[in-house]
């Protein structure tokens, strides 16, 4: 058994100065509606307002009917080319994940766990918000992980949102969620290697760190993971391949023809659902299989996605 406390070994994992920017905001963000981070309003944090909703929605008679949208969970298909993609990955698969908001609604939880339960794929990959609420109590979202976490085949490989605390990566991480904070791993497979990085969340807390999570890349392909699309621009340049991210939820409440009011994010809308690039970087952000604010979506449905890796002369970019 070890010696040191949850604390301390984040402390010596991450580093004193992310550890305690990562603590303090967490202490200061509860009453910040407006300011703080890339986005100037955060309505995550604007609780009363929630329920305002919530009402409205009740009153038109909506309510009901975005709640059943919000289970009725999709799989999405996206072949990724990458020009040099060893043969030994042709065909790797990654089960992208994001936007849980595990303790928002039970019957989402059920739809996602019937959803990818009977799913084929090499590694799940989850890209941050597992839990609904911005603050307070976080057993049950992680308890709500196991659950999911029983049906997920292999390794799984994650980072936080800006919905998430620093102090769940130790109940996270013992359920066999490896979570990336600035950190990578290699995947070898054949002798060849595909490269998977992660950074803490860019959209709130700012605590992304690029340079530090791209230290131990090679030679060879590499992904990214990001809860949020935002750092795009940063992410292209420094060479990663593949981006995957969430946290726009592709709109949740949209007009018909699925087009989003707002993305909640600051990046250019064609950044804020699906496929798309950025120079040579290929990004997905996706859609999210839970809600936030309030567990209902309408032209908007949540998805969970496959991404199969492929040469370039195999395949075309994107889906």
């Amino acid at each position: 058994m070890s010696r040191h406390s949850p604390s301390t070994r984040l402390d010596r994992r991450l580093g004193r100065l992310h550890l305690r920017q990562r603590q303090g905001i967490e202490r200061e963000h509860l009453d910040l509606i407006f300011g703080r981070g890339r986005n100037f309003f955060h309505i995550e944090h604007w609780y009363s307002i929630h329920a305002w909703i919530r009402g409205l929605l009740r009153l038109g008679g909506l309510y009901r009917r975005g709640l059943r949208n919000a289970t009725r969970i999709q799989v999405r298909h996206n072949r990724v080319a990458i020009p040099h993609l060893p043969p030994a990955f042709a065909g790797f698969t990654l089960l992208h994940l994001s936007d849980l908001h595990l303790d928002t609604a039970p019957a989402i939880e059920l739809a996602l766990i019937e959803r990818v339960a009977p799913l084929e794929y090499d590694l799940c990959v989850i890209s941050g918000d597992f839990r609904g609420r911005t603050h307070g109590a976080t057993a049950p979202a992680i308890e709500a992980m196991g659950r999911l976490r029983a049906v997920l085949r292999g390794e799984v490989v994650g980072v936080l949102g800006n919905h998430d605390f620093i102090e769940m990566v130790p109940g996270l991480e013992a359920l066999g969620i490896r979570l990336l904070l600035n950190e990578s791993l290699v995947i070898e497979r054949d002798g060849a290697c595909l490269f998977l990085a992660g950074v803490d969340d860019p959209h709130y807390y700012c605590t992304d760190n690029l340079e530090k999570a791209a230290e131990g890349i090679g030679t060879g392909p590499a992904v990214l993971l990001s809860h949020s699309p935002e750092i795009y621009r940063h992410a292209a340049h420094a060479g990663f391949d593949l981006m995957l991210c969430g946290h726009t939820h592709g709109g949740q409440i949209c007009l018909p023809g699925g087009l989003a009011l707002t993305y909640n994010a600051r990046c250019p809308r064609r950044l804020g659902r699906g496929p798309w690039r950025h120079g040579g970087m290929q990004g997905y952000t996706s859609a999210g299989a839970g809600s936030c604010v309030v567990p209902v979506r309408f032209n908007c449905p949540p998805e969970v996605t496959l991404h199969r890796l492929e040469a370039a002369s195999a395949a075309g970019a994107g889906s």
